[in-house]
């Protein structure tokens, strides 16, 4: 299983990055989780513009979702077109939401590209991988996701505060990218967002190999949150995520 971060910028596309997006391969299978604002062009440097087979949504925020509109037109548009319809695993206003978004009636809005299925807790089959959404702690329908394949596991907390069903998801993961929203203080919000330490503590409990801290929001110094995840009681190896980053879990 290969997983490339296409983007890492929490809320909205940095000067380094776009916004959350990652791409992950198997056995010539091609998933995204999170299609967010900014991701569309940087994920051709990485695959064709027409080679993704699914995408998993963790939920409606355009910092995770929006570029599935620009993708609607190029497989609506583009000189083959139509192409086929892909998976679009994702919460239940999705359909609505997105259309909305592009300036689109629901009928037939963005069906005619997208097969949407909706998420729920529980486990899905996407081509090769066998994904596990469970739902986190974020203010509207939020999911983190299990991705295994061929004994490897990814896990990606998408948006969310300290969260016990993230630890349950990233039980024994080789990876997990994990979002660091905040710089640490004693009174940051709860069910919204984490810093660098919560995450690390996540990742401790949950025994997981590597730590990749994500959805960094541009106006912070990535340093301090990396200084916060020194404190978060993780011994294993921890970074901060970078666009095009690759992993190979094999």
């Amino acid at each position: 299983m290969k997983v490339t971060i296409v983007g890492c910028s929490g809320s909205f596309p940095g000067p380094d990055s776009p916004a959350s997006c990652y791409l992950v391969e198997a056995e010539g299978y091609r998933m995204l989780l999170d299609f967010g604002s900014g991701s569309l062009g940087a994920l051709q440097r990485h695959i064709g513009l027409y080679d993704v087979d699914a995408v998993f949504l963790t939920h409606l925020h355009a910092d995770h979702c929006l570029d599935m509109c620009g993708y609607h037109v190029a497989r609506t548009y583009g000189p083959a077109a139509p192409y086929p319809r892909i998976p679009v695993f994702a919460p239940a206003d999705a359909p609505a939401r997105l259309a909305a978004a592009y300036g689109m009636p629901d009928e037939p809005g963005m069906e005619t590209a997208f097969d949407f299925v909706r998420l729920s807790p529980g486990t899905f089959q996407a081509g090769p991988f066998t994904v596990t959404a469970g739902l986190v702690n974020h203010p509207v329908e939020a999911y983190g996701f299990r991705v295994s394949h061929d004994g490897h596991v990814l896990a990606y907390s998408g948006d969310t505060g300290e969260s016990e069903e993230l630890v349950k998801l990233a039980d024994g993961a080789d990876l997990m990218l994990c979002e660091a929203s905040f710089l640490d203080r004693p009174d940051l919000p709860t069910d919204l967002h984490m810093s660098g330490r919560q995450a690390a503590q996540h990742a401790a409990r949950a025994g997981v190999g590597r730590l990749v801290l994500t959805h960094l929001v541009p106006w912070h110094d990535n340093a301090r949150i990396l200084d916060d995840a020194s404190r978060g009681g993780f011994a294993g190896p921890v970074e901060l995520a970078r666009s095009g980053a690759v992993y190979d879990l094999s």
